[in-house]
C-alpha cells in the first residue's frame, strides 16, 4: 500500500511539473507575442544651408517633399509590411540664428505629421552666415531620438555649398561618430562635382558610409500640366470635408491643412496635386486632431474626448450618433482616396507616355541614396 501511495505521488509531481513547463512554454510564447518588433521605421535628418546663396535649395525642398512622400508608397519590408517614415529637419549657416549656437536650429524633431513637416519647410528663410557642417552633424546625433530598433533606416542628408571643413567640430570625427550608432550620413554639394570633391564633401560620405551627390539647386523643375490635375485637386477639397477636428488644438491643427493646401498651390499646381496624392496614402494620419483616424486606433474610447472640443454640429450627438457619423466619414475617405489613387496613375501614365521626367535634383538625390541604402535592412520598392 504504501509503494503505491509513493507511486501515485511520484505521478502527480511529474504531471504538475509538466503542467507547470507548458504553463511557462506558454506564457513565453504569449510574451514574444506581445512584444513582436514593429515595422521598420525610416528615419531621415534632414540638414539643409540656409544662408544667403540656398533660395534654391529650399525652394526644391518645399516642393518636392511629396514626391519622396510619394515613392514610400511602394516601399515593403521584408514582412511585406510598409515602413514607417519620420522626417526631422536642421537649419544651419544662417546669420538669424544664435552665434554660440554655432548658426545651428532643430527645426523640428523625427515627426510622421506630414502636415507640421510642410509647415517647417515652408518658415525657412535665407541669410548669410557660417556653415559649419561638423557641428551640426554632431548636434542631430545628439539631440535626435534615433531610436533602438536595428531594422530601422537611420540617414542624415546634409546639404550645402560651402567647405565641409568649417566650424570647430571636426567633421570626420563628427561622421564616425555617427557611423559607429548606424546612422548613414549623406552629403548633397550644391555646386559641381569636382568643387564637391575638393571641399571634402565627397570625403564626409565615405567616411560616414553613404552617398556624395552634387546638385544644380537653382535648377527649377518644369512641371507638364496635365488632364487630370484639376480632378485632383477637386478629389482634394472633398478629402479634406472628411476631416472632424476634436482636442484643444483640432481646429488649429484644421486651419494647418488647409495653409499647406495652399502653400503647395502657390508654388505650383502639380506640387498640390503630388500634396493630395500624399494625403491619400496611409503616410498620411491625424490622429492626433482628427476624430475619424484616432477612431480607427484599437485604442480609441470616445468618452475620453471632451465633447466641447467637437465641432457645433456633434456637440449635441450621442456617442452612438457619433460613432455613426465617423463610419459615414471613413468610408467616403476610403473612397475619395483610392479615386485619388487611380487618377495619379493616369497621371503618372500621360507623363510617361510624354517621356516627361519631373524629378527635381534633390528629391532625386535623396531617393536614390535610400533606395541604395534601403536594401542592407531588408527594405525594398516595388
Amino acid at each position: 500500500m504504501m509503494k503505491t501511495m509513493k507511486k501515485i505521488a511520484l505521478k502527480s509531481m511529474v504531471f504538475l511539473a509538466l503542467m507547470f513547463m507548458g504553463t511557462g512554454l506558454a506564457s513565453t510564447t504569449h510574451k514574444e507575442d506581445k512584444t513582436k518588433p514593429e515595422h521598420p521605421t525610416v528615419r531621415i535628418a534632414l540638414l539643409l544651408d540656409t544662408s544667403n546663396s540656398m533660395d534654391g535649395l529650399i525652394n526644391q525642398a518645399k516642393s518636392q517633399l511629396w514626391d519622396i512622400v510619394n515613392q514610400f508608397t511602394y516601399a515593403k519590408c521584408g514582412n511585406e509590411g510598409r515602413p514607417r517614415l519620420k522626417i526631422a529637419l536642421y537649419q544651419y549657416g544662417n546669420n538669424d540664428l544664435a552665434p554660440e549656437e554655432g548658426y545651428i536650429q532643430q527645426v523640428l524633431g523625427f515627426s510622421s505629421d506630414l502636415d507640421e513637416i510642410s509647415a517647417k519647410l515652408f518658415s525657412l528663410t535665407t541669410n548669410g552666415g557660417e556653415e559649419y557642417c561638423g557641428q551640426v552633424i554632431h548636434r542631430s546625433m545628439k539631440q535626435l531620438d534615433w531610436g533602438k530598433n536595428p531594422d530601422d533606416l537611420k540617414m542624415i542628408f546634409i546639404a550645402g555649398n560651402e567647405p565641409f571643413t568649417q566650424g570647430r567640430k571636426d567633421f570626420r570625427e563628427a561622421v564616425l561618430n555617427a557611423k559607429e550608432s548606424d546612422v548613414i550620413v549623406n552629403t548633397i554639394f550644391c555646386g559641381t562635382y569636382t568643387l564637391g570633391i575638393n571641399t571634402h564633401w565627397q570625403e564626409g560620405a565615405r567616411l560616414g558610409g553613404g552617398e556624395y551627390m552634387a546638385i544644380d539647386h537653382n535648377r527649377q523643375v518644369v512641371h507638364e500640366k496635365t488632364p487630370y490635375d484639376e480632378i485632383i485637386i477637386k478629389l482634394n477639397k472633398r478629402l479634406n470635408n472628411t476631416y472632424v477636428s476634436y482636442g484643444s488644438k483640432g481646429a488649429d491643427r484644421m486651419a494647418v491643412q488647409a495653409q499647406q493646401d495652399a502653400e503647395a498651390m502657390e508654388l505650383q499646381e502639380a506640387v498640390a496635386v503630388k500634396r493630395a496624392v500624399s494625403k491619400s496614402s496611409a503616410y498620411y494620419n491625424n490622429s492626433g486632431w482628427d476624430l475619424v483616424d484616432a477612431s480607427s486606433r484599437e485604442d480609441f474610447d470616445l468618452d475620453g474626448v471632451r465633447k466641447e472640443t467637437l465641432p457645433e454640429t456633434l456637440r449635441g450627438k450621442s456617442d452612438r450618433e457619433i460613432k455613426a457619423y465617423l463610419d459615414e466619414k471613413r468610408e467616403e475617405r476610403r473612397k475619395i482616396q483610392a479615386e485619388i489613387q487611380q487618377t495619379n496613375l493616369k497621371r503618372e501614365t500621360y507623363l510617361k507616355d510624354l517621356q516627361k521626367n519631373e524629378a527635381g535634383e534633390l528629391e532625386k538625390a535623396i531617393l536614390e541614396a535610400i533606395k541604395k541604402q534601403a536594401s542592407k535592412k531588408n527594405l525594398y520598392w516595388e
